[in-house]
């Protein structure tokens, strides 16, 4: 009996496919598919479990758990199954994240007393650079502090895209040694890090081209949200710098601290210096009010609003709607 669950979908589905190729070393060569849908019979578990293998062998039951919560009728059937386990089947609970008051349910503490629960809690900033590194040990690839730095930065918030990218440089890269431009080189070949190079150039002070780049983002029908989601985080990370700095910290140990490493170093100093503290926080609630607007929970354009933020960040001044009427 095994539960997998938690916040990241590429750990939970590798970890599947884990257990999946070790419960078929210790013969259990059928696998039975079930999905915990409304609707579905519960019954089918006990039914399952307890029928003669169609091959003679040992069952997986592979049950989907879509929502998380498989209700009172679901949380009775596995807290029988657990109760009641048969030597010829093994159920594996596949979940998504588990809210604080299932994990203390009948069912989840059924499977921890009988079975083994595996959570795989999201990759914060201040693991991803060691997942990373990990990762590109176990496909063979060499890198060094810069690589991964920038990998984190291009790819934070994106487990899937980063595992996607890491095994594609391992087929690219076949003397297994990386280097920052070849990566920037790959990097520039996908869509999807459009919105990442947007935000540099927002930073790099390049006005005209910045707002081309965002005129293009939205003609080719990216998401409002992530690029305000992208501009965000690029924000913050900022409003910090300027205040450490003026509060009279290193700019070095700052850069060391919020790894901004030497490529970076020339476009971030120059952004520092066009503006300040106050301007960086504006430039936060900017961004906040444009996230409202994205969500239908304010009126206005949100691309003008992306826009506006853009401007500002490269030091043009804007007024906002109420000021221009």
């Amino acid at each position: 009996m095994t539960l997998l669950h938690g916040d990241e979908p590429l750990l939970i589905e590798e970890s599947y496919d884990a257990m999946r190729k070790l419960a078929a070393k210790h013969g259990f060569e059928e696998r039975i598919r079930l999905s915990a849908e409304p609707g579905f019979d519960w019954n089918q578990l006990h039914e399952h479990a307890q029928s003669l293998s169609l091959f003679a062998s040992r069952k997986l039951l592979e049950l989907r758990l879509p929502s998380g919560r498989p209700g009172e009728p679901g949380a009775r059937a596995i807290a029988g199954f657990c109760e009641r386990p048969s030597a010829d089947a093994a159920l594996l609970i596949i979940a998504g994240r588990l809210e604080a008051r299932v994990k203390q349910s009948r069912w989840v503490k059924a499977i921890d007393k009988c079975g083994v629960i595996i959570e795989h809690r999201a990759i914060g900033p201040d693991r991803l650079p060691g997942w990373i590194r990990a990762r590109l040990d176990s496909r063979g690839l060499r890198a060094d502090a810069e690589v991964v730095q920038l990998l984190c930065h291009y790819l934070e918030g994106n487990l899937l895209a980063a595992a996607q990218e890491i095994d594609k440089l391992a087929l690219l890269c076949t003397d297994g040694r990386l280097s920052a431009d070849r990566i920037m080189s790959s990097i520039g070949d996908h869509a999807r890090f459009d919105v990442y190079a947007f935000v540099d150039v927002c930073l790099s002070g390049d006005t005209p081209k910045a707002v081309r780049m965002l005129h293009s983002l939205r003609g080719e029908g990216a998401e409002p949200v992530l690029v305000n989601w992208a501009l965000t985080r690029e924000i913050r990370v900022m409003a910090q710098l300027a205040a450490g700095l003026a509060s009279g910290q290193s700019r070095a140990q700052l850069f060391r601290a919020y790894n901004i490493w030497a490529r970076r170093n020339a476009v971030v100093t120059e952004a520092l210096k066009r503006l300040n503290v106050s301007a960086w926080r504006s430039l936060l609630q900017q961004a906040a009010d444009a996230d409202r607007v994205a969500k239908g929970r304010a009126d206005g354009d949100v691309w003008w609003s992306l826009e506006r933020i853009c401007l500002t960040l490269g030091g043009v001044k804007t007024v906002t709607a109420a000021q221009s009427g």
